[in-house]
Parts: structure tokens; C-alpha cells; sequence
């Protein structure tokens, strides 16, 4: 079986053993860099990772005689099984493919090689944006001092982690007048995921204007959703006659899921209401 077979092909459908060929890529120091990069890319969708291959990506960080760049993949393949365990937690073993004492050795290891000066600068900003997905105490002093740098690439870094760290409205709204369409568009997915109100002129006006970037226009029709699931049907109901298929799949979903915020929202006012 060729790692490279599996790259198009959907986690579902990987053959039997997918897992354990990942494992043995990233222990086999000899193997061809390509193929390493796109097993750790891989190891990290969660219908294969597990504590094995966590100890895998983990090692590869603390190498200093591996790559860069196969130090950067593996630590953001941490990222998504991170997200899915402070999601779900761990009173349910089949919710979560890793152990607790390894989410938390996760999360320690990451926050050591974050603040560890020797680790390279593009290598503290995947640690971080990896790490977020589970936010923790040092969190927030760590996304502020990132957006406060004056480095481009450090804003670009901490207006990403704004969309799981939350207190941040006042930069997500300095940055969705970024100049940098990288930031732009993390601004405008995380007043959407913070259901920032003052963004909505913003947005709104993203999905109206008729020459949003494609990828930005995606991103404002979630946020829309989300900050104003009352209004988004109006706002949305122009963009169901695009010619593109994925556009009009995003309006269908994110007007699905303005209703069932509406309904949630109605729900709570019910709650809220004093009983006679």
C-alpha cells in the first residue's frame, strides 16, 4: 500500500491497516521526506489516530535533526484530536480516539515547546495554532503577545487562534480591516464563530457585494448564519441562483443551521419568560 494512494482518497474509505502504515512512515527515518510529510498530514484525521501515532507526531517535535517543515505537519495533525476531546470529553471512550493521559501529555508538550526560545519561529506559531484547539490558561496571554508583535505572520497566527480563544472581539474587529486577505479572512471566520454583532455591517456586506473572493464569500455566509440567524435567510436568499455548487451548498447549510440557531434562540426566551 502506497501513502500516496490514500491522498485523494476519503479517511471512510481507507483500507484496513491505514493507521499502522502512517506509524511505521513516521518512525522510518530513511523513508522519502514527501512520503513522511503526507503520512503525518494523514496520521492526524481521527478515524485513524490514536495514542501510537500521537507518540509519532510527538517525537518528530522534539527532534531538532528532523525537518522544519516535518516538525510543523505533525504538530498541526495534533490539532483536530485536541479540538474533539475538549469537545466531547472522556466520559465516553468511544467519543475520543486517544487516552486522557495522552490528551493532557498533548497539551503539556505543546505548551513546553511553545515556550522554549530554540524552537523556530514558524514552528511556536504551528504549536500554538495547534494547541489552541483546546485552549488553556496561557492561551490568551500567548494570543495577545502574537497580535501585539508587529510581525505579520505572528497577527496572521493570533487572529487564527482568536476563532477557539475566547475575549478577543475588539481585535477581531481591528482585523477584518486587514490588509492581508490571510487575516481578513480569519477575522471574519472568528466574528462569526464569537458571533461578534458589530461585525455584521461587514460581513453582510461581503456576501452582497458580488466580488467577494470565493473563499472569503464562504466564510461570510457561516458568520452570517451565526451572528444573525434571524436575518440570514434575507440576507442569503440572493446567493441560491449562483452558478457555483459549492456556494449554493454553503447558503443551504448555513441557513439550516440559522434555523435551528433561531429555534434555539426562541427556546431560550420561552425559558426566560416568568411563569404565572
Amino acid at each position: 500500500m502506497d501513502v500516496k494512494a490514500l491522498r485523494d482518497v476519503p479517511p471512510w474509505a481507507w483500507p484496513e491497516g491505514a493507521g499502522q502504515m502512517f506509524l511505521d512512515m513516521l518512525r522510518d527515518g530513511q523513508a522519502a521526506e514527501s512520503d513522511r510529510l503526507l503520512a503525518a498530514e494523514l496520521a492526524g484525521d481521527v478515524t485513524v489516530i490514536n495514542d501510537e501515532l500521537v507518540d509519532a507526531l510527538l517525537s518528530i517535535l522534539r527532534r531538532g535533526d528532523e525537518s522544519e517543515k516535518l516538525r510543523s505537519k505533525a504538530v498541526i495533525s495534533l490539532g483536530p484530536v485536541l479540538e474533539q476531546a475538549d469537545m466531547h470529553g472522556f466520559e465516553d471512550a468511544d467519543d475520543v480516539p486517544i487516552t486522557e493521559r495522552t490528551f493532557h501529555r498533548i497539551q503539556e508538550s505543546l505548551r513546553k515547546a511553545y515556550m522554549d526560545a530554540a524552537v523556530p519561529k514558524d514552528g511556536r506559531r504551528r504549536i500554538l495554532e495547534a494547541s489552541v484547539r483546546a485552549p488553556q490558561h496561557w492561551h490568551p496571554d500567548a494570543v495577545r503577545a502574537a497580535y501585539g508583535s508587529g510581525d505579520e505572520a505572528w497577527r496572521l497566527t493570533a487572529v487564527f487562534c482568536m476563532r477557539f480563544v475566547r475575549g478577543f472581539d475588539e481585535q477581531i474587529l481591528e482585523a477584518l480591516d486587514s490588509k492581508n486577505p490571510d487575516i481578513h479572512y480569519e477575522a471574519v471566520c472568528a466574528a462569526g464563530d464569537w458571533e461578534v454583532h458589530a461585525a455584521w455591517p461587514h460581513v453582510t456586506a461581503l456576501v452582497t457585494s458580488g466580488e467577494t473572493d470565493k473563499p472569503l464569500l464562504l466564510a461570510a455566509i457561516e458568520a452570517v448564519a451565526r451572528i444573525r440567524p434571524q436575518e440570514a435567510a434575507e440576507i442569503l436568499d440572493a446567493l441560491t441562483d449562483s452558478d457555483d455548487e459549492d456556494i449554493v451548498e454553503a447558503v443551504i447549510e448555513a441557513t439550516a443551521m440559522a434555523e435551528g440557531l433561531s429555534d434555539e434562540d426562541d427556546k431560550d426566551d420561552e425559558d426566560d419568560e416568568p411563569r404565572r
